[in-house]
């Protein structure tokens, strides 16, 4: 009988060694996650890097430079712009126009968190305070009426020798090498890009393609009044039926 009941200790230890070495051993447990790295939501990515790659980059270049819209990584337009203006064009896009609205507030797929690294993250990737240190940079919005009449003389005298007498485009100048630039009173390209878009671009121009800013290469700067006129006269210049070749018939 103490022989039988030893054999039935040592058994039972063996089963409870086993079923520990069992439970150890299992991998996984049927129904629960495995070992590999969680997979993050949409919505709780914060890097700026993957943030920006997946949502601006096809636009405003992979490096905020050489994309079809404007370059983000031209310190001249984030002096102009600022975050907070990055911020809201982010968030709410602009109406109309091709910049869609990011925020989920405003119908896009990333929360307010995910916009401020956005906006944040362009800033302390790309802007250098000191590269317009000591100019009288002009506001970001206009604050004043533009006159056409004055707009087509100010752009005759900043705008015409790369663009045109009247934008219809011109050979380039050498030291931009992109041979002849295309025109900026085309009504389709006036049609996708808003007066605040052309202001932008005409205080900031476009150092990627070899357009200067405000201060271009004239004996003074280009003046607010000046800039907000030259607007004024390319708005002039939309169509009510961009893209069509002939006026619609009655």
């Amino acid at each position: 009988m103490r022989v039988a009941g030893v054999r039935l200790i040592r058994f039972n230890a063996l089963c409870l060694v086993t079923a520990g070495l069992a439970l150890v051993g299992c991998s996984r447990i049927p129904g629960r996650p495995g070992p590999g790295p969680e997979v993050v939501r949409p919505d709780e990515i914060l890097d700026f890097a993957t943030l920006y790659k997946r949502n601006c980059a096809a636009c405003h270049g992979e490096n905020g430079r050489n994309g079809a819209a404007i370059s983000l990584a031209n310190p001249a337009y984030l002096a102009v712009a600022g975050e907070d203006n990055l911020r809201q064009i982010a968030a709410k896009g602009v109406s109309g126009k091709l910049m869609p609205p990011f925020a989920k507030s405003a119908g896009g797929m990333l929360t307010d968190e995910q916009i401020n690294v956005l906006a944040h993250g362009v800033v302390q990737q790309w802007s250098r305070p000191d590269v317009l240190a000591g100019a009288n940079l002009p506001p970001y919005r206009a604050m004043l009426r533009g006159d056409v009449t004055r707009g087509q003389q100010a752009f005759g005298e900043f705008c015409a020798r790369c663009h045109g007498a009247g934008g219809e485009g011109s050979a380039a100048n050498a030291k931009s090498g992109a041979g002849k630039i295309g025109s900026i009173v085309d009504a389709s390209y006036l049609a996708l890009i808003s007066d605040q878009g052309l202001r932008s671009i005409t205080i900031a121009g476009r150092p990627d393609e070899g357009m200067p800013d405000w201060r271009a290469d004239a004996a003074q700067p280009m003046t607010d009044q000046q800039i907000t006129d030259i607007v004024a006269w390319l708005a002039s210049k939309r169509s009510a039926n961009p893209g069509q070749p002939y006026p619609t018939q009655p």
